[in-house]
């Protein structure tokens, strides 16, 4: 008689959970139960490693996966624990793509085997970093970025392209690879690492009064979005709620942040491919946008705007009047800025069939945010798992067919429209009352288990937060969703020309230091 299935622990987003609560699995039965789910229609959000057993840190590395459910607005927690001071288990990515680069992180920094895997390179680093958040490593010197051995392929007109990692003008460090046959690319491998700065390990026993500061640099264009989730996880594990208006500002600043960098790349694109007008009117209206946020609380960026438990800065009457009259005459010149690109017969000629991913190739790597939506996928954390303000105003997924260049500036100029009708009717009628400002967070539950999602602009932030006995932080995860879609860029550019490749890489968008936290 065959034993009935441990249910794998539920909570919704924005809670919290008791650690006990999740169920340690034997390695093959948490394998199995992973890929079933996701099999099943199921999203793999997080997965990582830390230290499993108190007692004998170095003798053990507890797994933690964190899957979503997005038709129910679900999720589940599931953890195994690899004993030995060399563990291994049989790898989850065979049999559930989504894995394979969580996997590979896992193996860089804790020297975890995951037999099977078919791609078991480090991702950021020349060595595995084992034990990178074991507290004895803090001393050690860095691992070197950069050397690796990359995917070649040999013939007589096969030439290699490298590219980065010091690129022309004001832009992170990144490497690319290309295996052409003249223009034509055949393969694009990406090497990243080098804007690691260990935001995850120093939040370890914390929360501190740089934690914060930490999160909001983890991607400088995604300040709201990381610190909405930071504070999220706190209120969870303290068992705070911001109160209504601090809530309605939060979503303010969140769809703010979409419209500066939204603009930001429509503009980008055009410029790419030679259309001044756009990329002319969009570089000035993001600037609009982020003035906007200044307007609230002094920094472009949102810097210091969200604290845990509610928000930092309020906006008077006549603040919330002028914001929206702004953004009423900023909406009206980006709507017509935009439409100049539709008009044009040459940027639709570039635009259209560049790039194009396959709705599954989509699923298979788990993509989130613009490009998943932009092959039809309708994956949006405010539709989803909506937290917030978000709960009581529907915003309208925008998806779109083709997964190309022209789906993603598509998908990006509805978001526009609907972000900006959101602002508008939150700052029409915000809510009385104060914004949380004073409430503080003074200690969060001890062994818990907290999970984030935020729709940031690139797509769906995902924050975890262990606690110990003390109530301080074992272990915080986060996983930008540049981290899902990097390979993304890399499938979208097989069969493509590599001139093709600076408006392609544009039309994804995705952060380096978002990746190599």
């Amino acid at each position: 008689m065959s034993e009935t299935p441990r249910p794998l622990a539920e909570l919704r987003n924005g809670t919290a959970i008791p650690r006990a609560a999740v169920p340690s699995l034997p390695p093959e039965e948490f394998r199995r139960r992973v890929v079933e789910s996701i099999q099943s229609g199921w999203r793999l959000v997080s997965y990582f490693g830390g230290q499993g057993s108190p007692e004998n840190p170095d003798a053990s590395v507890e797994l933690v996966a964190v899957l979503a459910d997005d038709f129910e607005g679900r999720l589940v927690v599931a953890a195994t624990t690899l004993t030995g001071p060399q563990p291994r288990t049989p790898s989850i990515t065979p049999d559930a793509t989504q894995a394979h680069l969580f996997e590979r992180e896992i193996a860089e920094q804790f020297g975890v085997r995951f037999d099977g895997h078919p791609w078991p390179k480090p991702v950021r680093f020349a060595e595995p970093f084992s034990r990178s958040l074991a507290k004895e490593a803090r001393a050690t010197p860095a691992p070197r970025v950069g050397i690796t051995e990359f995917f070649r392929m040999e013939g007589e007109e096969i030439h290699e392209v490298a590219v980065g990692p010091v690129h022309a003008g004001v832009i992170e460090p990144g490497h690319f690879r290309f295996q052409c046959h003249g223009e034509h690319v055949f393969h694009l491998e990406i090497s990243l690492g080098y804007q690691h700065r260990g935001v995850e390990e120093a939040a370890r026993g914390g929360p501190t009064k740089l934690t914060l500061h930490q999160i909001e640099t983890a991607a400088g264009d995604t300040t709201s979005g990381h610190a909405f989730a930071y504070c999220q996880n706190l209120e969870a594990l303290a068992g705070v709620t911001p109160p209504p208006r601090a809530q309605a500002l939060r979503g303010i600043a969140l769809e703010l942040e979409r419209l500066a960098n939204h603009s930001g790349d429509l503009g980008a694109l055009a410029g790419d491919v030679g259309y001044l007008p756009t990329a002319s009117f969009c570089g000035r209206l993001r600037g609009d946008f982020l003035n906007a946020t200044a307007a609230i609380c002094g920094n472009r960026f949102g810097r210091s705007l969200f604290v845990p438990g509610g928000m930092r800065f309020d906006l008077s009457a006549t603040e919330a009047a002028d914001l929206r009259e702004g953004l009423a005459t900023a909406g009206e010149e980006l709507a017509a800025a935009i439409d100049l690109l539709w008009r044009s017969p040459s940027v639709m000629a570039r635009f259209e069939g560049t790039g194009a991913l396959r709705p599954d190739d989509c699923l298979d790597l788990g993509l989130v945010g613009v490009a998943a939506r932009a092959c039809g996928v309708e994956r949006d954390v405010r539709q989803d798992h909506p937290t917030g303000i978000y709960q009581f105003a529907h915003i309208p997924v925008a998806v779109a067919h083709g997964g190309d260049v022209l789906s993603r500036a598509f998908v990006r100029s509805l978001e526009i429209k609907r972000s900006l009708e959101f602002i508008r009717e939150r700052l029409g009628g915000l809510p009385e009352g104060g914004v949380g400002d004073r409430l503080g967070i003074d200690r969060l539950a001890p062994d818990r288990i907290a999970v984030s999602l935020v729709e940031g602009w690139r797509g769906e932030v995902c924050h975890v937060a262990t606690t110990d006995a003390r109530g301080r932080f074992a272990r915080y995860k986060l996983t930008d969703p540049s981290f899902h879609n990097w390979l993304g860029l890399a499938i979208a550019m097989r069969e493509q020309q590599i001139s093709d490749f600076p408006l392609l890489n544009k039309s994804f968008n995705l952060s380096y230091s978002g990746h190599d936290l």
